[in-house]
């Protein structure tokens, strides 16, 4: 069974993913909302990793 509990950086990250893209629904971003998107989520990759490796 998969934990229920999610660390805080991976919760914080995946909300600013999420508020991120709440912001532009309907739309293409923009080349530098890209850049943003893609410094969110190798943070939030980093959250994992750190989590599942130490």
């Amino acid at each position: 069974m998969a934990p229920t509990c999610v660390p805080d950086a991976i919760a914080e990250a995946n909300r600013a993913i999420r508020e991120f893209m709440a912001a532009r629904i309907g739309r293409p971003l923009w080349p530098e909302e890209q850049d943003e998107y893609e410094q969110l989520l190798t943070a939030w990759a980093a959250a994992v990793h750190r989590n599942a490796g130490g």
